[in-house]
């Protein structure tokens, strides 16, 4: 639609599906919406932005000079379906214009289930025996069996391991979510590193080891996090900070048995480094919902080649009712920057 009459314009990147009939159906503003199943092209969104209030944009649609230039001085807010921002150039904005994200809550019971997920897939050879049995390899006599054929480490405990350390490189909130999911394994102990910047919350960690009834819950430094976890979750925001954290010296200190597990963002992880850990057996395996440089991530991905790597394609919020809520909660601070109302996740600068 144009931008006629003193209707403002919002431009939506991606049809956000059973969220966009309420937007649709407003007669206050004009909406115009990428028409197509695929990332929005960069040419249509520049020329689509002009004179518009308001832009709703994805993870690959990067807000920066060049975008807010095409926008011109109409543009008023900036609201993203994530709930990170580096695809936003937050201090470039201006205080003139708002920018919006989501709430972390709103996707941390789908990432910590996806969490869980992958430590087990990656422990228990999941890419070596489902490959087997989809290319009709079960079935083959020189297959054979034997008590250990297909074994990996067990993420509860057991009689032969009856103690489990558990560590998150990052605890808040989706770190505490996959927390109490593991409880029922067995968790014997947890440990996990939080931002320098910030100060140990004593009070909070032992109320956690005494609801979990576990037998240690410790902040710790960065080598004895990699030295003593047996599954080991990523779960901490990406950023210059974090780049690279998970590099070969760390995969070194890590067990032999010991699964690695990235749900947060790829960039954490150097991508050659875990390759070459798991193919000379630094670590057992690795479950990753997310890769540097996704999705152009190909067959021929040194993660990809590696039977011990379990990789989807960064689907930790992709259950139908936690993208409904992203969605409608993005398309609700779209609209309350446009006419100066309600956002209930603006992204606030310091004063």
């Amino acid at each position: 639609m144009s931008s006629g009459g003193a209707r403002p314009k919002v431009v939506v990147c991606k049809d956000l599906g059973p969220a966009m009939p309420p937007l649709l159906e407003r007669k206050d503003v004009d909406i115009v919406v990428w028409p197509e199943d695929r990332s929005c092209e960069r040419a249509w969104l520049l020329e689509n932005i002009k004179g518009a209030a308001g832009v709703l944009v994805l993870l690959p649609d990067k807000v920066n000079q060049e975008l807010l230039d095409a926008a011109g001085t109409n543009l008023r807010v900036v609201s993203t379906v994530s709930v990170g921002y580096e695809h936003i150039d937050v201090p470039l904005i201006g205080a003139e214009r708002h920018t919006s994200w989501l709430y972390a809550d709103v996707l941390t019971e789908a990432v910590a289930d996806i969490t869980i997920m992958l430590a087990l897939m990656a422990g228990r050879n999941d890419g070596v025996a489902y490959t087997l049995v989809k290319n009709g390899e079960w079935c083959k006599p020189n297959l054979g069996w034997s008590p250990f054929t297909f074994c990996g480490p067990q993420l509860s405990t057991s009689l032969s391991s009856p103690t489990r350390t558990v560590g998150f490189l990052g605890f808040g909130r989706i770190a505490q979510a996959t927390l109490s999911r593991l409880i029922p394994f067995g968790i014997t102990h947890c440990i996990y590193t939080g931002s320098p910047t910030s100060q140990p919350d004593i009070a909070r960690d032992d109320a956690l080891q005494a609801k979990y009834n576990l037998k240690g819950l410790n902040r710790v430094d960065i080598d004895r996090l990699a030295r003593e976890s047996d599954v080991l979750f990523l779960l901490t925001p990406g950023g210059k900070e974090t780049y690279h954290l998970v590099d070969a010296a760390f995969l070194r200190k890590m067990k032999p048995m010991s699964v690695l597990v990235n749900t947060s963002r790829g960039s954490v992880v150097d991508s050659d480094a875990l390759a070459t850990a798991l193919r000379e057996k630094w670590i057992w395996g690795a479950g990753l919902d997310v890769v540097e440089g996704e999705p152009a991530i190909t067959s021929n991905h040194p993660l990809v080649k590696e039977p011990r790597c379990v990789m989807v394609p960064h689907i930790g919020s992709a259950t139908f009712q936690t993208r409904l809520d992203m969605a409608t909660l993005a398309i609700d601070n779209l609209i309350g920057g446009v006419f100066g109302g309600e956002m209930p996740a603006e992204l606030k600068r310091p004063a």
